[in-house]
């Protein structure tokens, strides 16, 4: 049986069930991967770190809370499409863009959302963080397989 790709764009998200391969890319982005093995359930989530040049390293209140949001509303929609599941793992993945100033802002971000997932009683296990060229993420979430290559 062959599976399915789907393509999650920026500041989206996307939940499967089953073997659906969720794919990103990353060019100055974070992709929040979610999942629980056990019930081959997952989503991932694309956020964009934007930094605006009269703030570089500043990331406005509106923004956190609209990354916040999606971030809610992610883990709310893959809780109802798969119910049995108890036992949350996430892998931060984040390309960073080649400006000082936007190392900060990401970090920001990151650190937000690491602290969010935890509340929500997700194991977080460590970051994949990289600079260079943008990065291709590939998320098989039945399994929780994370790849990215450059």
């Amino acid at each position: 049986m062959a599976s399915v790709e789907v393509h999650v764009a920026p500041d989206r998200f996307e939940v499967s069930s089953g073997q659906a391969l969720l794919v990103a890319e990353l060019r100055s982005a974070i992709a929040v991967c979610v999942y629980d093995a056990d019930e081959e359930a997952g989503a991932l989530l694309h956020l964009r770190c934007i930094v605006r040049h009269s703030k570089p390293a500043d990331v406005t209140d509106s923004t956190l809370a609209t990354e916040l949001l999606l971030l809610h509303r992610c883990l709310e929609s893959l809780r109802e499409s798969a119910p049995a599941a108890r036992r949350l793992q996430a892998r931060i993945v984040a390309h960073l863009a080649d400006g000082p100033q936007v190392n900060p802002a990401c970090d920001i971000v990151i650190k937000l959302v690491r602290y969010y997932l935890e509340d929500a009683g997700v194991q977080v296990l460590p970051e994949d963080i990289a600079a260079g060229p943008a990065r291709t993420l590939r998320f098989r979430p039945a399994m929780g397989w994370v790849h990215t290559h450059a």
